[in-house]
């Protein structure tokens, strides 16, 4: 893939990770021969303007950090208005994993050279585009609770925050709307899945597929928190879909909401409040892959 690279880097993704890791990048870089620049960021909204001055000016669009910034720039990306390269910068890197790219931002740059453009979906919620999983309920206090602590805990960090969060658990009451057609009941959380990997490997829909045009719907009904907890260790291999209290369903237009306030994430970061609508967005984005 021919062109001038525009990095977009996170200097707080990881907890400084990519900023580490940068100095290898710019050397395979011009190793290459390869002609960029490399632009810090300051906020989301600071990745999405850049990521739209880069695609403006033709450039190949490199996300460096996790799959905060990695969503927030592919949203400015969508219906083929730029390519996408992901250098995997932050904890994360879950859509990286789904795609098989490496999880050294270095070898990752070898895709450049060696790699194949494809198109996946996006999905979007309320303009905001996201690559792997909305969630809201749960999920949304272990969010929270995972970008707020400082401890040193790398992808654990998302487990932690379950354990904290699920100790002072009370279950919701959900209606969730799937292509017109409403369900209601109470539980833990709703989850739109685009990617269908989150949380630093947690495999919630294992065959989730990125090119079919369709968004994948976990709805986690009442049990009990230990059972919840087992459920938990599952999630990292994908065999936790037997769950009895759990639900998976399908389609192109999900509309949720809560019996109480709370927040949806997506890719780790807070998207809105409740109810949110989600819409899948087939094909919307070129992406640098392996072959």
């Amino acid at each position: 893939m021919d062109g001038p690279v525009c990095l977009i880097v996170n200097p707080h993704a990881g907890g400084g990770r990519a900023m580490r890791l940068l100095p290898g990048v710019e050397s395979a870089l011009r190793s290459m021969g390869r002609s960029f620049r490399v632009e810090p960021t300051a906020s989301m909204e600071h990745a999405r303007e850049l990521a739209r001055g880069a695609r403006d000016a033709g450039e190949i669009v490199a996300a460096m950090g996790g799959d905060g910034i990695t969503g927030a720039v592919a949203g400015e990306l969508r219906d083929g208005g730029g390519l996408l390269a992901v250098l995997p910068g932050g904890r994360g890197n879950d859509f990286a994993r789904k795609l098989g790219i490496p999880h050294d931002p270095v070898a990752a740059c070898e895709l450049l050279e060696h790699g194949r453009e494809r198109r996946v979906d996006l999905a979007d919620a309320g303009d905001v585009a996201f690559l792997g999983i909305l969630s809201a309920g749960l999920d949304s206090d272990v969010n929270r609770i995972a970008n707020e602590t400082r401890l040193p805990l790398g992808t654990n960090v998302y487990v932690y925050g379950a354990l904290r969060a699920l100790a002072v658990w009370k279950h919701a009451g959900w209606a969730v709307t799937v292509d017109g057609e409403e369900i209601e009941f109470s539980g833990y959380s709703v989850a739109v899945s685009n990617s269908g990997v989150f949380g630093g490997g947690m495999y919630l829909v294992p065959d989730a597929s990125l090119d079919d045009g369709l968004l994948d719907v976990v709805l986690i009904a009442a049990h009990g928190k230990v059972n919840y907890l087992r459920g938990l260790q599952r999630v990292f291999k994908g065999t936790h879909l037997d769950d009895p209290a759990l639900k998976l369903l399908r389609g192109r237009e999900i509309t949720f909401r809560a019996d109480r306030p709370f927040t949806a994430y997506a890719d780790g970061d807070p998207v809105a409040p409740l109810p949110l609508t989600v819409r899948a967005l087939p094909g919307a984005l070129r992406v640098v892959a392996p072959r």
